[in-house]
């Protein structure tokens, strides 16, 4: 057991995580813990991470409620011994050393606030927003949870506005959004405003390609996903048209040397691209394990962070949702996405006669400053002559 206190701090997890969303907390305050178990869930802009306790005993404080985010370095979690008291507010210090940090001035509490706001509803991470901005909690009216004063409360106060009156009542329900939709909405964004889009469309005869796809699955005694198909069928395509697996990075244009693909997983909490590293080494059946991992672990939430950052080229098959064509958002870091649609039954004409055929829509989506439209369309057409005769890529 911990001599003092063991302060335990939001830890960066990593890939420049700035703040999490709290989604549960397995131990109540005032419950038991063991080091190294599960003490919260947290979410990040990547994915649900389990946060083990650093020390065993009694915890004695949470650092923010279920919904609530919390940045990278303020105070997760207090634990020590049974019985013991964490006054609400305190700024605590040194864990090692069990001392409490004092960021205010002189003549102030240990928190750095009057005496008259020790009452009030308040995280630990809000005080100090308070006191840097030189807010009286007291004077502030909560819109949180019981009343709770939150961050955007004191911002309010800090613009003179008071956010509760600051538009007239809606109807119906305002909903927070997640961490994920919130990462998904602020890059979606800055791709769109730094991203010359254009989208080019091709049909494909999928009638060779089906029936390829339905012999190996028998072969093999599992699915294959068309994502699989096509990205064999883009390897020696990609191989050609360098610049469609590249990243422009102000005025040279970086061409990859490995295509590490970006796969499109549709959850319930927002859209999730993990990414199968260096596929053109990897065979058909290969690939198709891997889609099926990255697509179980992505709706189930449980991607690592390195599982979702690298992309070089990305794939999204809406025709798995019965979609057709789109106008896809090129990511940030990369020149190109490609979509896929679903194969329908359509009337096409053979050798000057109708006959019924699966036609398949492909949307390529492609970044106009470096590559533009005939390059663009000549890569979908050779993509479309892969597919169409799919024997020469499968051959592996």
């Amino acid at each position: 057991m911990n001599p003092m206190p063991y302060v335990f701090e939001l830890p960066d997890i990593g890939d420049g995580l700035t703040e999490a969303d709290i989604v549960r907390w397995h131990v109540p305050v005032g419950g038991p813990v063991e080091a190294d178990h599960v003490l919260v869930e947290v979410e990040t802009a990547k994915a649900v991470v389990e946060i083990p306790a650093p020390a065993g005993g009694t915890v004695l404080h949470h650092g923010a409620l279920e919904g609530e985010t919390l940045a990278v370095g303020a105070v997760l979690a207090v634990i020590g011994r049974a019985g013991e008291a964490w006054p609400d507010g305190d700024q605590p210090g040194d864990a090692a050393t069990g001392s409490r940090r004092s960021t205010g001035p002189a003549g102030r509490g240990p928190t750095g606030q009057p005496a008259q706001e020790a009452s009030v509803k308040a995280l630990p991470v809000v005080r100090r927003l308070a006191w840097e901005h030189d807010v009286d909690l007291s004077s502030v009216r909560g819109t949180g949870p019981g009343g709770r004063i939150t961050r955007d409360d004191v911002m309010a106060a800090v613009d003179g506005v008071a956010p509760q009156d600051a538009v007239a009542p809606a109807t119906g329900e305002r909903v927070r959004l997640s961490m994920l939709r919130r990462t998904i909405a602020g890059n979606m964004t800055a791709s769109w405003l730094e991203i010359p889009h254009v989208t080019v469309f091709h049909d494909v005869d999928a009638t060779r390609l089906l029936a390829a796809r339905r012999t190996l699955a028998a072969r093999h005694g599992r699915s294959i996903p068309m994502e699989a198909l096509v990205i064999k069928a883009l390897i020696p395509v990609l191989n050609e048209f360098c610049v469609f697996n590249a990243t422009l990075e102000g005025d040279e244009l970086l061409l990859h040397a490995s295509l590490d693909v970006g796969i499109a997983v549709d959850t319930d909490e927002g859209l999730l691209v993990p990414v199968i590293r260096r596929s053109e080494k990897l065979s058909l059946i290969e690939l198709a394990a891997t889609i099926a991992d990255l697509g179980v672990r992505g709706k189930a939430r449980s991607l690592r962070p390195d599982d979702l950052t690298g992309a070089t080229f990305t794939l999204s098959n809406i025709g798995a949702l019965g979609g057709a064509r789109g106008t896809p958002i090129i990511p940030k870091g990369t020149t190109s996405i490609l979509v896929i649609g679903m194969a329908v039954d359509t009337p096409v004409v053979r050798d000057g006669a109708v006959t019924v055929a699966p036609v398949m829509p492909l949307s390529l989506g492609f970044d106009h400053r470096v590559i533009d439209g005939g390059l663009g369309q000549r890569f979908l057409n050779r993509l479309v002559e892969n597919l169409e005769e799919p024997a020469p890529f499968l051959a592996d």
